[in-house]
Order: structure tokens, then sequence, then C-alpha cells
């Protein structure tokens, strides 16, 4: 059977094939947000792409990358996009802020808020943001403002926002961000604890902080300037790493990756394995030593690691043991069954504790939507809440019900 080649199809055939995969992933669930996404000439802002890379659905178009070819910005891929729009909420008439700039959200953006509202879009890096105004310019958004600035500081001179998205993945939320919103307004932002990033909706609470009102699963290059994010990376040997934001995990490289050349010790939780992406949010608020294993392809084809390592896993880490999860199939449960890979001298205590919580949360918090995150500016408080991740600006706390 001969393959399609859909880069010679015209762009409004692609955009009409995206917006029916869009609405068929529930990513498109509102009117408005269906009405932009049919509005924006989306392959204008990615010119160098083929026509059929800047309309896939779950795809990113690469924009500048560093010294090492890693991506620094990317425009996001539309499934991402609508996702975070749907949780926004825009209405006609809002002033919206947009931290990290790269063009077409910002046209969705003011599709959403129409003549009567106001899109600013901000960014660190003069490069994106020229690349951004020539875009908006060539598509018909010349009232889009496009401002280079560090985003951890805001755009304080068009404050306050009914609405501020962050389109690059962030570690903290400044207190700019935060006194720029509105009484009534909402943040969006893709959150990182330990590795682990969710695109949170964060209303106010009333008492001077955010709690969370959805939270969705993203992947976006960090943030950049006063913002960037104070992570620890460990490369246990090549292919494998360990990363995590908390200063008390200890990542000795030697000593771990001594253990995963250890026997393994694995242990099943009877449990039924599914809905990753809730699991994964809990483990990272829950494990005593958190941090997030990464391998590459190779190493777990050579069956050193487990596959859930492809695109990182929750790890429960000391000094010289490490254990994560993985899964099999269980006729048993109906599927699969949740368990434990645990390396090194503590294995086996590692992994009664990692077992313990699968246990918990297949029992307790098994569904979509059971976490509320919040964010509380100011002084760390003494004691420290369950589940908080500790902050330069608050802290974040997670709550299951």
């Amino acid at each position: 059977m001969t393959a399609i080649d859909d880069s010679t199809r015209h762009p409004d055939a692609l955009r009409a094939d995206m917006m029916r995969a869009l609405r068929g992933l529930d990513a498109i669930t509102s009117s408005c947000v269906a009405a932009a996404f049919a509005a924006v000439p989306r392959h204008l802002f990615a010119p160098d792409a083929p026509l059929d890379l800047a309309y896939d659905v779950h795809r990113t178009v690469p924009v500048k990358q560093d010294e090492h070819g890693l991506d620094i910005s990317a425009m996001s891929a539309p499934h991402l996009q609508a996702v975070m729009l749907e949780q926004l909420g825009v209405e006609s008439g809002m002033r919206v802020l947009e931290i990290g700039s790269g063009g077409v959200n910002a046209a969705y953006l003011q599709e959403l808020v129409g003549s009567e509202g106001e899109v600013t879009t901000v960014d660190i890096d003069r490069d994106i943001i020229d690349r951004a105004r020539r875009c908006l310019d060539e598509a018909g958004y010349p009232q889009v403002r496009t401002v280079v600035a560090d985003g951890e500081s805001g755009v304080p001179t068009g404050a306050p926002y009914d609405r501020i998205i962050v389109t690059a993945a962030a570690w903290d939320i400044p207190p700019s961000w935060i006194s720029s919103l509105s009484a009534k307004g909402r943040l969006v932002v893709p959150l990182t604890v330990c590795g682990t990033t969710r695109t949170v909706a964060f209303d106010h609470d009333g008492e001077g902080g955010l709690v969370s009102r959805s939270y969705g699963l993203a992947r976006f290059v960090p943030m950049q300037g006063d913002g960037a994010a104070e992570e620890r990376k460990a490369m246990l040997r090549e292919g494998i790493a360990l990363q995590t934001d908390d200063v008390h995990v200890p990542l000795d490289a030697r000593a771990l990756n001594h253990a995963l050349a250890s026997s393994r010790l694995e242990c099943w939780s009877g449990a039924a394995y599914d809905l990753p992406d809730e699991l994964e949010l809990y483990l990272t608020f829950h494990l005593s030593s958190a941090a997030r294993l990464h391998a590459h392809q190779e190493v777990i084809d050579s069956g050193l690691v487990e596959p859930s390592a492809r695109l990182g896993v929750p790890a429960l880490v000391s000094e010289d043991s490490i254990a994560y999860r993985t899964r099999r199939g269980n006729e048993g449960t109906g599927g699969f069954e949740s368990g434990v890979i645990a390396h090194g001298p503590h294995a086996e205590a590692l992994a009664d504790e990692y077992v313990a919580l699968l246990r918990r949360w297949a029992a307790q918090h098994r569904r979509r939507g059971a976490a509320t995150l919040r964010y509380l500016p100011g002084p760390t408080p003494s004691p420290l809440p369950q589940n908080a991740a500790v902050r330069p600006h608050g802290i974040v706390t997670a709550a299951w019900t």
C-alpha cells in the first residue's frame, strides 16, 4: 500500500483534518476554541516546516536549538495548545498575557478575545520575539503586542490580566504572575515537580494563594532566565539519567549505577495498572525521596531497564539503591498489574514503600482529577504541610480526595 504524502495537500484541508482529530480526542470541547483553531493559518507560523508537520495533532515544530542541539523553543503540538486554551477559559474582551512566545498561540488568543480584547506575548529571547512578530503580521494579527523581557517579571504595564498562560515548563510561580492577575483571573502553567510536569489551571483561593481547577499531561521546553528550574541531574551511565529538583534527594551517580548492575528485585502489587499520568502525579508527591528515571531505547532493549523509563518514570532513590514502577499483563486484574523493580542493598525497603503507594492509589484514588494542587506564596511554613514541594517564592502542595 502506497503512503499518502500530506505535504502536498492544501492547508485548509489539513486544518480541517486537524480540527476533526482534536474534537475526536476531546482536546477541543468549546465552540470558541474550535472557531479560533479554524481561523488561524497555523502553517504561516511554521514557514520552514512541511505542511503535514505544522498540522500534525501530536507533533511539535522545533524553532530554536541550543549549542548542544536541544530545543529551547518550539511550536507546541495542536493537541496540547487546545487543551491549555480550554483550561484557560478565555472570553471575549479579556486581557491576556502569554509568557513564552511562538506566535501561533497568541493568534489563537487574539481570536478568542476578539476586537475588544488585548493579547500580550512576552519572551526572553529577541530572536523568538522577532520571529513571532513577523509571523503574526503575515498572518493578519498586528494588534498582538510582542515584548522582549524575562517572563519571571511578567509585563506589569498591561496588568491586571484576566488570564495568564505560560508556555514553558516552570518550577515556581513568581509573585509578579499572581499580582498581575485580576480578582477573577486564571493562570494556566506547566508546573514541574521532581521532573513531572502538568499543565495546571489555577484560580485565586481567596487567601492570597492559588488553587487548581484542572490539570493535564504536558511536556514543554524549560523556562529560561531568572525562573529557570534549579534541577539536579545525574548520568548513571550512557543512556540512563535521574533528575529531581528536591535538594534532599541523594544523587550519587556512581553508587546508583553500581546498584543497577546488581541483581533486580521484582515486587508485584496485585493492583490494577492504568491512568499512568494520574498515578505518576500521585507518586511524585508521595515518594519519600523522589526523582525521575529516564532511559534510552537502546538501554531498554538490552533488558537493563524497564520500558516505563523511556519517557521518564517516578523513582524512589537512596544513596545506594533505586526503585521504580513497571507493569505486566495480569488476567486476574483484567489488563495490567502494577509492580516495582528495585536494585541495591536497600532494594527491599524501597520496594515495600513503593508497592504500598501503588496499592493505596489503586484502592482510594484511581480516577481522573482526584488531586487538588495549591500554591502558597511566601516563606516556607513550619511545620511543612504533607506532600509539599518547596520553592523560592512559596510551596506547591497536593491533596487527593
